[in-house]
Order: C-alpha cells, then sequence, then structure tokens
C-alpha cells in the first residue's frame, strides 16, 4: 500500500511517500481503507521527532481517518465490512489503510462526505473529553478557548455554544475573529490587539480555559479565570515551562489540569467515541454542529499539508485525500 514516511526528524521535506505491507487487524481491531485522513498538530510534532508514538502503535503520522471497513479482527464487535467510518487511529493514518479498535470508529454521519468526516476524530474526542468530561463545562458558564480558528477551536466554540456556554476565543486577525464569531463565539479577541485577560475579567472571569499555547499564557490565564474557575491545558505551542504564583491557585479555589489523548488507553478512548455518539452526533446530524475544512491535499503532497498547518494561515483543518 501506498503510505507516507517519516524519513527522519525534521521539517516537512522529511514526509516521503512509500510502500508498506497492508496491517492486519489484531483483537478488537478492524482494518480501514482510507478515503482521507486528517492532519494535527501531533503529527507535525511527531515528524520533528518531538512526540514518540506508543508502544506498539504505527510509526505512520496520521492520527483520524474515514473510509470503509475492509477487515475484521478476532472479536472486532459493532462493524461490518463496507461500513463507513471515521475512527480515531494510534498512528498510520497517512496510509491506503490502517488498523485501529473497533471501538475508536465512529459512523460517518449523514450529510457529511468522506472528506468531512475526516476532520471529526481527533478533534471531537479531544474537546468532548476535556471540555465536558475532565473541565464540567455547564450552561451558562464563560467559556475561553484559545486558537479559535484552528480545528480544535472551531470544534469547541460549536460543541460549547450547543450545550449553552458563553463562548469567548482569541484569534491572531480579523479573518479568522469573524470566523469565530460566525460559529457562535460572543466574542473573539484579536490577540495581536487586546488583551484577553482584560476582556475576560472585565466580564467576571472564565469559568472554563482550554488553552494549548502554553508559555506565558499560562499566569494570564491565571488571571483570566473566575474564582473556582477550572484550566485545562492540552498542549504547549510556546513551551510548558513558566514561573506561575500558585498562591493565586489556591485563594481563588482554581483548577489546573490537562491531559494528552494518544497515550490513553482503548478503554478511556473507547468510553470517550461512546459519549459521542449519543450526545454529539445527533447535532451533527441536525446541522448544529459541524466541522470546519480549511483545504485538501494529496496524500504525495503530505509536506505541502504540513507547511500549510505550520504557516498558521488554515481556518480550520487540513485534509490529505488517500483514496480514489
Amino acid at each position: 500500500m501506498n503510505c507516507v514516511e517519516i524519513t527522519a526528524a525534521g521539517g516537512p521535506d522529511v514526509l516521503q511517500l512509500a510502500q508498506r505491507e497492508r496491517p492486519v487487524p489484531r483483537l478488537g481491531e478492524v482494518v480501514i481503507k482510507v478515503a482521507y485522513a486528517g492532519v494535527n498538530r501531533p503529527d507535525a510534532l511527531q515528524r520533528a521527532g518531538l512526540y514518540a508514538p506508543p508502544r506498539g502503535a504505527s510509526d505512520l503520522p496520521g492520527l483520524e481517518v474515514s473510509g470503509e471497513v475492509v477487515a475484521l479482527g478476532p472479536d472486532a464487535q459493532g462493524w461490518a465490512l463496507g461500513d463507513a467510518v471515521c475512527a480515531l487511529v494510534p498512528g498510520g493514518g497517512y496510509a491506503e489503510y490502517v488498523a485501529t479498535q473497533a471501538s475508536h470508529c465512529l459512523p460517518v454521519p449523514s450529510g457529511l462526505s468522506m472528506a468531512e468526516a475526516a476532520c471529526l476524530p481527533e478533534t471531537f474526542f479531544t474537546v468532548w473529553s476535556n471540555v465536558f468530561m475532565r473541565g464540567g463545562l455547564q450552561a451558562g458558564e464563560r467559556f475561553l478557548v484559545h486558537g479559535g480558528s484552528s480545528g480544535i477551536g472551531t470544534t469547541a466554540i460549536q460543541l460549547a455554544r450547543s450545550f449553552g456556554a458563553r463562548v469567548f476565543t482569541t484569534a491572531g486577525s480579523a479573518e479568522k475573529c469573524a470566523a469565530c464569531t460566525g460559529l457562535g463565539a460572543e466574542k473573539a479577541i484579536n490577540y495581536r490587539e487586546d488583551d484577553f485577560v482584560e476582556v475576560l475579567k472585565a466580564e467576571g472571569g472564565a469559568h472554563l480555559i482550554l488553552d494549548m499555547v502554553g508559555g506565558s499564557y499560562l499566569p494570564r490565564n491565571v488571571r483570566a479565570l473566575a474564582d473556582d474557575g477550572r484550566l485545562v491545558q492540552i498542549a504547549f505551542l510556546t513551551g510548558p515551562k513558566i514561573e506561575l504564583n500558585f498562591a493565586q491557585v489556591m485563594m481563588r479555589r482554581l483548577t489546573i489540569t490537562g491531559s494528552t489523548l494518544r497515550p490513553q488507553s482503548d478503554l478511556a478512548k473507547a468510553r470517550i467515541a461512546d459519549e459521542l455518539l449519543a450526545r454529539v452526533w445527533p447535532l451533527i446530524e441536525a446541522g448544529q454542529v459541524g466541522p470546519v475544512m480549511d483545504s485538501e491535499f494529496a496524500l504525495a503532497d503530505a509536506a505541502g499539508a504540513h507547511t500549510k498547518l505550520e504557516a498558521g494561515s488554515h481556518i480550520g483543518k487540513i485534509v490529505l485525500k488517500v483514496g480514489g
């Protein structure tokens, strides 16, 4: 099968088309003939040598796909050959075939194309598990998500709005801010012009913040939180280390937590999938929530997709067209 390998740690040019054997499903797994694969920040981190795949996972990049089930492993339940699915995969998505746990697959929502379906798993698993399961967002609360025009951001805005939260976000241009308010954000803050801390403090503070920036944003997030607020950290685009005054955390009863998705157990991911199917997939099929897709690249041009991802000019998700 055709696939994209990381030939060495480095820039986008290290992504090269290669040939590998088609995967064979193990216990509880299905093999998917891939139509499209989503492109995500963890893929770029892995390519740069900064995010190793978990033990037993494919060394190929790619954490989400859409396609057709073409093989069933022992005790792979819930799916039949020919089913159209989108799936969270532990690696290997940049390939014509990929294996993943059957319990990490979800049906392609009615009304969505295969390209759109490939935009769902990584971001929706991440947002649901961190904003709602871990962060406990409730209707009426003030929610701030940084990077509102990213795949995570566009998903978080829509889901938080759909479940009744007041949504605030940051973005780096007027165009991106307009896209965020168009998706349901009450206020989009251009971080190049305004201070999100002051904006949120004027509103009474955020009850929940979802952050993937890190670095200098960490103490600023603490200041932007309301008393008893929660900060959920899911990435560190500007670094994980900073001096932080934890007296504020104690005196104001703040909660700081976070997670990464890929290393979690198969059971934990299956539980997220179950919640998504029950509580979010009906919203997608009703047209209340949906993926925001920026652009499509051929599998052979994965380097071009990564170049665009790292340039930060996109709004929403970038996908690779894999199947015919």
